[in-house]
């Protein structure tokens, strides 16, 4: 039996391991079957080009819980070692079996080595106090070998008892990591890591992986039902997607993957977990926002790239040029399906665009590439449930929504029955009102008035109707200066004057004889806050809100109240002028709504 000192630089190595460089130490279990699935698929290479004799016989890797024995066993029939492999890749750290092997046959193979049979196999250490190895190597005439260290630099290495080719590593689970001896901890983890690894895993007598995920299948060889499928395995208990897009590049880097669109719902959901990397099919990380931007954190599923370069744990993404391609590259993917989704069935795209509009809006607003793209299928919906693009919209609306500097005006209303007090004196003109009515849709607002020249959105309570396409047009007013005086003073007598500005206007006679309107550009700033969005305007939110009161000058009832000496009467009746205009705006709550009920009771 050999003894001696794994060649090391730092006596202080298996510390830093279970302390530093592993900061999950779950991962374990995914290092060291990393390392099987390397060299089974090593021995299969191998007997490929004839360098192995007879039959490979069942190359499953196998992990076994023992309680009693407080020990965690991974076997597998790959490739084996040599007590001279041993001493190298096992003792001599700083050697890679991998690597070397990869260099070796880099020519004749496509098949990917998983992982680096070095410091990942030192990750044994998070979990256990002692690590044996008992393997045989495949080579002609090989013998046995064994090899066991707890936990320091000392090591011992001999002679072993193995009779069949492979490797058995065995973990002697330490005092402070027995929860990893449960049965259900372990399969959780050969779920979560291994899932979808190329080599079959047994535990407890079932194969817990799919070993060819459908990412790794050609398109070409699959049907809607395989996705659904698959998404199912990956998101149980969800409703189907909408659609799905399947990556599949070679060059210039190496991507697979399968991106599914969920039905949204109305609010921002950036789950951080939902799109799964992978690397050679084995489990990296859902933690992917270096290579996903945030408004793809709204899609679920798969993306598996050997080429994403990964710090020593495979925990996290390192800065490297290939990331920033690989990102873009999924962005494009997405809009060309979108693209591609809307020209091959409009009808169907327009069904679908309620559950999909936030996640689009949002990449527009965040990503000018995207913008750019999404130009030919980003819609607009109107309170008819009609669609145009951007484009279409604004030529629609040319003719009948410019006003007098020529600015093309949209109008929008984020609840139809709310507020259609304003929205029937806009229709009534001829005019067309959208629907913006989710979270994002301040911010995707201002983005399209930036983007287009001459554009305004006005949401339909931001002016009287005359005012909010303002056409140049004026109308005489028929009271006298003694009665715009009165009737201005009597109506701001009904108002808290820090919150709201009371105005007359000569409008149309049809206008509704007193309004009260917000600013848009305020109150979309306070909206915007609320999400976490208001920017330089931040501090609006700790300021009172201010409405606009105005007062139609022209309307019939107008003379009514000037005209009107009992000023009990006049202010009685101004105040529930003024509550109507309220209740338009859902102002009206609590004890001021009670009293204009029993008041408005009263007059019937």
């Amino acid at each position: 039996m050999q003894k001696g000192n794994i060649s090391v630089h730092t006596e202080n190595l298996f510390p830093i391991i279970k302390k530093f460089l592993y900061s999950d130490h779950e991962i374990f279990l995914r290092e060291l079957i990393s390392n099987s699935v390397d060299a089974t698929q090593k021995l299969s290479v191998l007997a490929a080009r004839g360098e192995v004799k007879g039959d490979l016989g069942d190359l499953k890797i196998k992990v076994t819980v023992d309680e009693k024995a407080k020990t965690i066993t991974i076997s597998d029939s790959g490739i084996g070692m040599t007590a001279e492999e041993i001493e190298k890749y096992i003792n001599q750290i700083a050697f890679s079996g991998a690597e070397e092997f990869v260099e070796k046959y880099k020519d004749s193979t496509d098949t990917q080595i998983i992982g680096h049979f070095g410091l990942g196999f030192y990750s044994a250490y998070m979990v256990a106090h002692t690590v044996e190895i008992k393997t045989l190597s495949y080579q002609e005439g090989a013998k046995a070998a064994q090899w066991k260290c707890t936990g320091n630099t000392e090591f011992e290495l001999g002679a072993g008892k193995r009779k069949n080719r492979g490797t058995d590593i065995i973990l002697h689970i330490a005092e402070d990591s027995l929860d990893f001896l449960q049965k259900w901890k372990v399969n959780e983890l050969l779920t979560k890591y291994c899932k979808f690894l190329p080599v079959e895993i047994e535990f407890d007598e079932k194969v817990i992986n799919n070993t060819n995920p459908i990412w790794k299948k050609a398109p070409a060889d699959l049907k809607d039902e395989d996705y659904v499928a698959f998404y199912n395995e990956l998101f149980p208990f969800q409703e189907a997607p909408l659609f799905w897009i399947h990556i599949n590049v070679d060059y210039p880097f190496n991507l697979t993957g399968v991106l599914y669109f969920p039905k949204a719902k109305r609010e921002m959901e950036l789950a951080k977990d939902r799109i799964k990397l992978y690397s050679n099919q084995v489990f990296v990380t859902d933690q992917v926002n270096e290579i996903v931007p945030d408004y793809l954190m709204l899609l679920q599923g798969v993306i598996d790239s050997p080429d994403i370069p990964l710090n020593v744990s495979r925990s996290s993404l390192q800065s490297d040029s290939n990331v920033k391609k690989i990102t873009s590259h999924i962005s494009k993917k997405v809009a060309d399906k979108l693209h591609e989704l809307y020209k091959k069935d409009q009808a169907d795209f327009e069904s679908k665009w309620g559950a999909m509009s936030l996640f689009v809006k949002y990449g527009i607003i965040s990503d000018e590439k995207f913008d750019e793209r999404a130009i030919s299928f980003c819609l607009l919906k109107n309170i008819e449930g009609q669609f145009s693009t951007i484009e279409e919209y604004i030529n629609k609306i040319s003719l009948t929504q410019t006003d007098k500097d020529g600015n093309r005006v949209a109008l929008y209303t984020t609840d139809k029955d709310k507020q259609f007090a304003f929205i029937g004196p806009l229709i009534a003109k001829g005019y067309d009102v959208l629907v913006f009515d989710e979270p994002i849709d301040n911010h995707y607002i201002m983005h399209l008035e930036q983007k287009n020249e001459k554009f305004q959105v006005k949401r339909v309570d931001s002016a009287s109707v005359d005012k909010i396409i303002d056409k140049g047009e004026s109308f005489e007013s028929v009271l006298s200066e003694d009665a715009k005086k009165l009737v201005t003073e009597t109506i701001e007598n009904q108002f808290d004057k820090e919150s709201f500005k009371v105005e007359l206007q000569s409008l149309s006679p049809d206008d509704q004889f007193i309004t009260v309107t917000r600013n848009e550009f305020d109150r979309r700033m306070r909206e915007m806050n609320q999400m976490g969005g208001g920017g330089m305007y931040a501090f609006m939110a700790n300021m009172p809100e201010k409405f606009d009161v105005v007062v139609n000058s022209n309307h019939p009832s107008i003379n009514k109240l000037a005209s009107e000496s009992d000023e009990t009467k006049r202010n009685l009746s101004a105040r529930q002028l003024a509550d109507l205009a309220l209740l338009a705006q859902n102002m009206l709550i609590g004890e001021k709504l009670s009293e204009f009920i029993k008041r408005s009771v009263g007059v019937v």
